[in-house]
Parts: structure tokens; sequence; C-alpha cells
């Protein structure tokens, strides 16, 4: 067959077009497109497949590539034509067909089947074009300027066949050689009635008079309005913070079901959950925290029903397993130590009791096979973790480096440690069950599943083990200080090594995503940022405040000497304390602290001890010697430096500065004209210099990853924001969150009304106050809020109000953004009846307080909710009325 490509791409001179064709896994086969005129460019191709999948690129005059397609072109060839002339136009990310062509259409459309587009000799044109519509009672039409297509008469529209999810065509004999005017529209299946036709000016299409060749108009970016797009209401919950009949003192998998009946009565359709990875490291309390997984694959075993196992519990076990359920069922919040042993008591009797018949099952032997690659990994590390008590590998007196042939011994039938590590794979198998047949129902009423992707992995956890080349094992990861804290944040994570990774295409992130598409149709990726840099700490730091970005354009010493700036390593990259600091930190006390930590240089100037010279050494120092008003101040204290040194290697030193450098205590010992020329660098340094490189390090590796999956991806992009962020977001189709309460501006707070259509709105999320709690911490904004947002008169009521927090959620929802999902807490917020007495037990998650004890519930039994016929009336109703069913 012959293929004639036609594409109307405006270049610079010098600039070149590629064709990259696709085929069955291979290199893409590079054709070069020649330039005729008028911005058109043109190739011909000889092709011999029903179908063909495609994309252009295009390079200079060195073949350096400097703009290309992150979506792939794709068109069935019918063999009654030998050629065909087609159409082409540039397809980009963030066209509608491309981030709303998901999972959640596919679910909206359930039992969908394609339908077939004739394509007949005397046909010739072929109209083709993705338009995913998520009502199920609409359809694409093409009307136009020609007796074939209409005459523009809306009674004479030509039906197209949806023939794959959001894909739309049809073939007309257009006879003669007049110039085509066309539109695409929307029609109602139900009422044959046209109600709609795409905006902006007429598409158009050359006759084709050549009997032999079939004309494809390959389509894209139908002019959606704002009513014909996808809109949705959803609600943010924690699994562990369902409160059920049968519940074990958390939430378990099987108990969103009962979420997924509420919300299909109230019309909501996302549920939003935290990441649900297994975190068990040390059975404590500090194991709560679900963004430090030991285990990006493995499911947290705390959302297990034991009720639901494929076994039952032994009956000699049965009364004491209901007395310890009621008992924690009963607490107001999760007592995490006390839940997790039970479950694992309990589940350890089940496994025993029917271990002979378990390890023959053959659905589990066949979910070992098809996982192997990270499950028996994963079950050889509880093992090890179990065994030494300790998750931190470096511990263990064996297999402290992962080698797989050392450790598959394990898995043979005589290993002293098989049954164990069976345990934990069936553990594996019956959570993947459990899920699975959660989402599956789920689905089944029409509600799609949002999940979470932490941005990091837990340091002693089954990857930092098997795969260490892949992180900066030498780093932490966290935040620069915000509004949580004015310290920064550390979340111990080491980094990750992109440069490992894009030597195998990113394989790492698309397993992992993989893996999140067996459940998610939606994904919030936390802390997007990190894609684009992450701010990261030598492990000799413990405060987020001690951290630069990375990758990053740093300062040399040559830019010191440009600068005028007299660089010297001590003062600027050592502790500056002097006299006047240490009676400001210590007070009378500063000669006891400066004799045990500190060396006196008798120039009116003093260092810290070399045992004592980082925040770390500080820290497990006090572990065993404890100075509780004096701790604080000197890690502090330890944070009080101006640069920050990072060695490339080589011999080579570069600097960063301190985050809030013209704050810190030594800056403000320095000369005036020093104190002016460092604050510059630092201007330059975090707001002017870094975005080129930003956007470049994001587009080498989220356009790669996210092509991997089809899940509609949502990016958390709250703290220090620089400016190429919304544009690689806006580009890739990535979504991007508005938390009223942490504007991305310098204004008080956002305005969901201003909300674009690629956005997510809320009220408040997992790491913020409930509303209720905000409307006490400032009563001056929340006087101003009342007044100006709210547009109420008068003095702000002591507490938020339900009637308030109706008004709160409405502005929320009647917008333009994609998606307005609300915390759970909110919407009870909105019932006098229903909103929780205990206003405080509703927090989450504070970042400011790191380790954190996540362990909020519900205060009601989610089965409950359902039977709630007023309230849930009423969510219903604000759901359909603003356009979001």
């Amino acid at each position: 067959m012959k293929l004639y490509f036609s594409l109307n791409f405006n270049t610079k001179v010098g600039e070149k077009l590629q064709l990259l064709i696709f085929e069955h896994n291979q290199e893409p086969k590079v054709h070069f497109l020649h330039y005729t005129e008028n911005g058109n460019w043109k190739a011909e191709v000889d092709y011999f497949s029903k179908s063909i999948s495609y994309k252009y690129q295009l390079t200079d005059e060195g073949g350096n590539i400097l703009d290309q397609e992150f979506s792939l072109h794709h068109l069935n060839l019918v063999h009654s034509y030998s050629e065909y002339r087609i159409y082409d136009v540039w397809n980009l990310k963030n066209f509608p067909e491309n981030y709303l062509n998901n999972k959640i259409l596919k679910n909206k459309l359930s039992g969908f089947k394609p339908e077939k587009v004739a394509v007949l000799k005397k046909h010739t044109h072929l109209f083709r074009i993705e338009a995913p519509l998520y009502n199920p009672d609409w359809r694409l039409v093409l009307l136009g300027n020609v007796d074939a297509l209409g005459n523009w008469e809306y009674l004479r529209t030509i039906p197209m066949s949806q023939t794959d999810f959001g894909v739309w065509e049809v073939a007309v004999e257009i006879p003669g050689d007049q110039f085509i005017q066309y539109k695409y529209g929307v029609m109602s299946i139900s009422t044959g009635e046209v109600f709609d036709v795409e905006y902006g000016n007429d598409r158009w299409a050359l006759p084709n008079m050549d009997k032999n060749i079939l004309q494809i108009q390959a389509d894209h970016f139908f002019r959606f309005k704002s009513f014909e797009l996808y809109h949705a209401a959803g609600v943010a919950v924690p699994v562990f913070a369902l409160r059920s009949e049968n519940g074990f003192g958390v939430g378990e998998f099987s108990d969103m079901k009962a979420l997924a009946d509420w919300a299909k009565a109230t019309n909501l359709g996302i549920i939003q959950i935290l990441p649900i990875n297994d975190t068990t490291a040390n059975y404590t309390w500090t194991d709560s925290y679900p963004y430090a997984a030991i285990s990006v694959y493995a499911l947290h075993p705390q959302y297990l029903s034991i009720d639901s196992l494929e076994y039952s519990l032994p009956k000699n076990l049965v009364e004491e397993f209901n007395a310890k359920k009621s008992e924690l069922n009963k607490l107001d919040l999760i007592d995490y130590e006390k839940m997790i042993s039970g479950k694992w008591k309990y589940i350890r009797a089940v496994f025993k009791e029917n271990k002979d018949n378990i390890l023959k099952d053959r659905n589990f032997k066949k979910f070992q096979k098809e996982n192997e690659d990270w499950l028996y990994p994963y079950a050889a590390f509880c093992v090890q973790r179990d065994k030494y008590k300790t998750p931190n590998f470096n511990n263990w007196k064996t297999h402290k480096k992962y080698i797989a042939g050392k450790l598959t011994p394990v898995f043979a039938a005589k290993h002293k440690d098989y049954s164990e590590a069976m345990l934990h794979c069936w553990v594996q198998y019956q959570l993947h069950l459990q899920l699975k047949d959660a989402i599956d129902y789920t689905h089944s009423l029409g509600v799609s599943v949002k999940g979470d992707l932490p941005i990091g992995i837990y340091r002693h956890s089954v990857e930092a083990w098997t795969e260490p080349e892949l992180f900066g094992m030498d780093f932490q990861a966290g935040a620069p200080p915000d509004q949580f804290t004015d310290l920064g944040q550390n979340w111990e994570f080491p980094t990750y090594n992109w440069e490992a990774m894009k030597a195998d295409g990113y394989k790492w992130w698309k397993n992992r995503f993989k893996a999140l598409e067996q459940y998610f149709d939606a994904m919030r990726i936390d802390h997007i940022l990190g894609f684009f840099r992450i701010w990261r700490m030598p492990v000799s730091a413990t405060q987020g405040i001690l951290g630069y970005f990375y990758p990053a354009v740093p300062v040399r010493i040559e830019e010191f000497h440009a600068r005028n700036i007299p660089f010297n390593f001590d003062r600027y990259c050592k502790p500056y304390i002097n006299e006047e600091i240490l009676w400001d930190y210590f007070g009378h006390e500063r000669d006891t602290i400066h004799n045990h930590f500190m060396n006196n240089h008798f120039n009116g100037t003093y260092s810290f001890k070399e045992e004592f010279d980082t925040q770390r050494k500080l820290r497990d120092y006090f572990d065993k010697h404890p100075h509780d008003w004096a701790e604080d101040k000197l890690i502090s204290l330890c944070a009080n430096v101006l640069f920050l040194q990072e060695d490339k290697g080589g011999g080579e030193y570069v600097y960063h500065p301190r985050f809030n450098v013209h704050k810190t205590d030594s800056y403000k010992y320095l000369s005036d004209w020093e104190k002016k020329a460092i604050y510059e660098l630092y201007v330059d340094y975090f707001f002017k210099r870094q975005d080129g490189l930003w956007y470049q390090s994001a587009m080498d590796k989220l356009p790669v990853i996210l092509n991997s999956t089809d899940m509609l991806i949502c990016g958390e992009d709250l703290g220090l924001v620089p400016d190429c962020v919304p544009q690689v977001m806006d580009r890739l189709a990535i979504t991007a969150l508005k938390v009223q309460r942490m504007p991305s501006e310098n204004i008080l707070w956002y305005d969901p009304k201003n909300a674009g259509y690629m956005n997510v709105v809320t009220a408040s999320s997992h790491d913020s106050s409930t509303l209720r709690q905000w409307w006490f911490e400032d009563r001056g904004l929340t006087q101003k809020y009342f007044n100006d947002q709210l547009k109420q008169y008068g003095t702000a009521p002591g507490e938020l109000l339900p009637e308030l927090a109706e008004i709160i959620m409405l502005q929320h929802l009647y917008n333009d953004a994609m998606l307005a999902i609300f915390p759970l807490q909110e919407f009870l917020a909105t019932d006098y009846s229903l909103r929780n007495d205990h206003v405080d037990n509703e927090r989450i998650n504070n970042p400011a307080v790191f380790p954190h004890y996540w362990r909020y519930r519900m205060h009601l039994n989610v089965e409950d909710l359902k039977n709630q016929t007023d309230f849930n009336n009423k969510i219903a109703y604000w759901v359909q009325d603003s356009g979001r069913k």
C-alpha cells in the first residue's frame, strides 16, 4: 500500500519534520517529510499492515530533536484501497482527546462495544476524529457545505461510528471538485436531536477525484464546550479511616463497597484514597505514615478483612476475635499497634490451620508466578525484617546485600523460612483479591477510584535493598520551608538516581504505574515537583532547612569572585556563632553550652566540636543524653549557615544558598554591601536561573513515564512552585491541585471560581486542618474570608456553621474545574446532626510534626451514611445541578 502523509506545520529555517512509524515493539522507522509550500509537509511511505501507529517530530539540521508528539496517531487501513492520502494535524498531548481518553472513560462506558465503519470502494473520504464523550447517550455527527454532508442542515447530519473508546469515524462519498467545509456536532441518541455543533472556524478538506485513493481526514481537537467535557465531584478519605460495623478498628478494602454505595447515592463519581502500600517497618505507630512504604508493590496487611478470607478463623479463636474486634471498633481513633498485632495473630492462625490447602491452591500459585519479580523479594525482606527485628538491612546478620540467587532457597519447601515466606506471599494474594473485589464493585456502580503515588521510597525498603543503584542513598528528600513549617520538611527518603533510571527507559516507573493501574482509574502524584527537582539534604542533616534543590545550576567559586563576594568556607558554610548569638540562644547557660559542645577560638567566635558538628550527630547524642531545653536550639544553630557545599567529585565543589539566607543570624552579622550581594545571588538562584534546567528535567522523564498508563494523572503541585511547572503540566495535560487555603499566588486564599478546566479544586486536604479547625486558627483571616469570599455581612460566628460550610462546598462545585473533590469531613460539616462533636479528631496529618500518628477514623459507620436520605439527596442535587454527574 501507498500512504501519502500531509501535515501543515510552521517551521523555522533549517528545521525539518520526521515521521516515525512504530511496529511490533521495534525501534521506529524514520521517514523524512519534504516541504512544499504554505507550511505544508509531505511524505510517501510503502506500508503493508492493516493498522499503523506513528508520530511526528521536529529536528534541527543536525538531527537534534526540538519538539515531538507525545501521543501517537493510530489508523486502521482497509484493503479495499491500495492507496491512502492522509491529512494530519500535529497531535498535542493537551488536546482533550488525549487526557480524557482514560480509564475513567472506560468505566463510564462500561459495556461498550466497538462499532464498525463501512468503507466501500465508492467512498472518497474517511473522516476520523477522537472525541471522548462521557455521556453514553451522545453520538458525534458530521455536517458540512456539500449535499453529502447535509448542506449544514441539522436534520441531515451524518452519524459517526465509535470504533474505539472516544474514536469516531465515517466514510462518505463526496462527488465533484467542490472545496469542502465541515464541522463536527453532538447528537442525542435517544431523541435524535443535534443539540450542539463545535465552535470556531469551519474545518476544510480538498475534493478527491481519484477513485483509487481513499482520503483520510485524520482530525484532532474536537472543540468541546464546557458542558460537554467530563466534570465530576468526589470524596477523599483514607481507607484506614473507614469505620464499619464489621471492622477491626481500622478501615479495610471491603469497606470501600459501602463507601461506593454512598458515592452512588450522592452522585459522586470519584473516590480518592491515600497510598495503600505496606509500611510495616517496626510494628509501631510510626508505621501509620502511609507515604513510607517498604514496597511500592505490596499492599498493607492492615486492610485485610479476616472475615473475608478464603478460609475461616479456627473456631477456638472466634469468640476472642469478636471481642477484640468490638474493643478496637469502639475507639474514636485508630490504635495502630493493637490493631496490627491483633490482625497478624489471626492471619497466622488461619494460615497455619489451612497451610496445606493454601500451598496447593492453583490460583495462589498463578498469583506467585505473575508477581514473582516483586513478591519474592518482598517476602524475603519481611522474613529478614522479622528475624532481626529491624527493616534496616545494614544491621542484618545475613543478606545485608541483596543477591537473588542466595535467596532462592528460601522459596524451596524444605527451607526453614519457607512457611514464613509463603505466609507473606499469601497475605498479598488475599489483599489483592479483596481490593480487586472492592474496585470491581465500585466500577459496577459507575464510580471511579483515584489513588495516590508517593514521590519517594522508604530508606529501609525492598527497593532500596534490591536496587540501591537506582537511588541516592547518601541523601534525603524533603521540602523547603513553606506554610506548614519554617524549618522545611525532611521525609528521610533517599532521592532518585534519574540517570540510572533513564538508562533503561524508566522501566522502574513504568512497572510501578502498571501495578497501580490494576486498581485505579486516576492517580494523584504526590509532590510532582520532585520530577522537576527534589529538595535534598545530606544524611548528616535532620531538618529540611539544610537542603538544596537537585538538579540545580549551582554557585561556583568563579561566580563569588565575579559578584565581588569574599567567599570564605568557614564563615559561609559552617555555623556562625559569636558571643551575641550564644547569649540570644542560651542566655545565662551559654558558658555551660559552649564548654560542652563548642570550641572557643578566643576571638569572639565559636564552632561546634567535631563530635557535634552536624545535626545528625547532635540528634544521636541527645537520643542517649536528653537535654530538653537546649536540644532544638543547638540543632537549629547548626543550620546557621549562608551556603551549603556540594561535592561534585574529582575535587570539584559547588555551593547552594541556604533557604531564607537573609533571615539567618549569620547574615545579620555581615556588612551591608555583603548582605546586598549575597541577597541578589540568593534571588537569582531560587527564582531566576533554574527554570530552564527544571523544565528540561521534567520533560526528559514525565512524557515517557505518563505515556505508559491510561490513568488520569493529577499532580500535587503545592509549595514553592517555579514558573516551569504549570508550563509542563499544561503541555502534558496533568491536572493541577487547587487547595483554597494554599494559593500559589501571593494572596490570602484561592477563589475556586477562577479555576480552569485542568484543575482539581478542594477546600482542604489531608495535610491541612479541616475547615472547622481552620475557622478557629486566625480570627482576623476568618472574618475577612466570611465577608469577602462568602459574601456575608456582620461578624463571623465563632464556629463554622453547616450553612456556611455549604456555601464553601457550592463555590467549589460551581466552576469549570474538571474535578471537585472534598475530604469526607467537609461533607459531614454541612449537617448539624452528622458532623463530629470532637473537631480535633478529624485532622489526618500535620506536616509540621514528624513523625505524625496517622490515626483518623470516621465517627460514623460508613454503612449508615447510605441511610441519611435528606443529607444524601442534598449532595446529589448539588452535584447534578452543577453539571458534575
